[in-house]
């Protein structure tokens, strides 16, 4: 049974309004760093979040977060735009310039229950403060080890500053969210166990299948019968591993593997990794059921990435019945039972990924088992069930019963 979290300390403190309110809808003050400016697994999880909040919780929810002129995704939610400043190099992210007086006082007439705090950005922290000030509950969720981005731009000295900041950060929130049990151990071990939970991560089975595998798709991108296609499915950004994969299909084929990859995301290293693969077939940026079509009809996933806290692709990829070559990292081996539904490599090391890469395609009945394997084991991760302990997070931070969900509409069947 998970121990109850820490209370908040309330003293020295204002009460923005009275402690008691019944059982009246809670609400949540959600401050996000990009909620709908760029399509990541963090921002995806978070929507997702939120639409489980309004729609099977009964909560009132309102989002604070900077917002570009043309959003990356449609957004659910009520999304308070906060002033932001593009990032130089990286227009796609945008940082907020900090809890301006405009967004306190509209923070105050909304008079939240919990702040919940995604990003811990200048935005954040000054809405962390606000809130200690006024005697909110915090509730922190990690998303990203943002300390590892450093040393891909050659910032590697100021981690331990960066370290050290982080564990303020999440160190004065009431509830931690942490990822995975790793994650959840190591926030346990430094900030007190009655403060944290595990917010995993889970799949949507109509968009992540085995059964979506096309062999058209495979056909008109010039793969043959018996082809085996590694996949890298993310981002296009230096941080996600992109110089490893590279170096791994560099090193499979120097072992004599026929390999062209499959790449699915989009960013501003697209040109850069088309020049070190000029013959893999890009997929550029898909969405639904085309995106889940064309994971599944890749074979293996080869995944160098060691900045995500819980690896969502690793997950969808599972779900698609692909064998997962991942960097040997927490939030992967939380995941994958190596050996069974995955493989776990050296995070840097090319040569072990093209060795454990062309081994699996020298030994088609080990690879066929592990890809059966690893679906089984995607299956079990549901969103209602992830998305639902946040909730039950929430209200118990608040010493609240925890209530039963909303059921879910049943689903439509047949073509009326």
């Amino acid at each position: 049974m998970n121990a109850p979290f820490a209370q908040p300390d309330h003293s020295r403190i204002i009460p923005i309004r009275p402690v008691a309110r019944g059982h009246a809808p809670i609400r949540i003050a959600l401050f996000s760093g990009n909620y709908d400016c760029v399509r990541d697994g963090a921002n995806r999880a978070l929507n997702r979040l939120v639409g489980h909040l309004l729609h099977r919780v009964g909560a009132q929810v309102r989002i604070y977060s900077p917002t570009a002129p043309r959003p990356a995704f449609a957004s659910i939610g009520d999304v308070h735009s906060v002033p932001s400043l593009s990032l130089p190099g990286r227009p796609e992210y945008r940082l907020a310039i900090g809890l301006t007086r405009g967004v306190k006082r509209d923070l105050a007439a909304f008079a939240p229950d919990i702040v919940h705090l995604s990003a811990p950005d200048i935005l954040g922290r000054q809405a962390q403060t606000f809130a200690r000030t006024h005697g909110i509950p915090v509730v922190a969720s990690l998303h990203t080890r943002f300390e590892t981005y450093l040393d891909y731009y050659r910032l590697g000295f100021l981690r331990g500053v960066m370290e050290r900041y982080l564990d303020r950060f999440y160190g004065d929130a009431d509830c931690i969210l942490a990822p995975t049990p790793p994650i959840r151990d190591d926030m346990a071990a430094r900030h007190g166990a009655s403060s944290v939970a595990i917010w995993g991560r889970g799949i949507d089975p109509h968009q992540f299948n085995p059964a979506l595998r096309d062999p058209a798709l495979r056909t008109a991108l010039g793969y043959e019968d018996g082809d085996i296609v590694p996949l890298f499915f993310g981002r296009l950004v230096l941080e996600k591993g992109l110089g490893v994969f590279a170096d791994t299909i560099a090193a499979m084929r120097a072992r004599g593997a026929s390999v062209r990859p499959m790449i699915v995301g989009e960013g501003p290293a697209r040109s850069w990794l088309a020049q070190r693969l000029p013959n893999a077939s890009f997929m550029g940026h898909l969405s639904g059921t085309d995106l889940g079509r064309a994971v599944a009809s890749a074979d293996m996933l080869i995944n160098p990435s060691v900045t995500e806290a819980f690896g969502n692709v690793n997950l969808e990829a599972m779900a698609s019945g692909l064998a997962v070559l991942s960097a040997d990292v927490s939030s992967a081996s939380s995941l994958i039972d190596a050996g069974r539904t995955g493989l776990l490599l050296p995070p840097a090391d090319a040569a072990a990924y093209a060795g454990a890469a062309v081994g699996l395609m020298a030994a088609p009945a080990r690879m066929a088992a592990m890809r059966q394997n690893a679906a089984t084991a995607a299956s079990r991760h549901r969103w209602d069930d992830v998305l639902q302990s946040v909730a039950d997070a929430y209200h118990r931070l608040l010493g609240r019963p925890v209530p039963l969900a909303i059921p879910a509409c049943p689903t439509r069947t047949g073509t009326g």
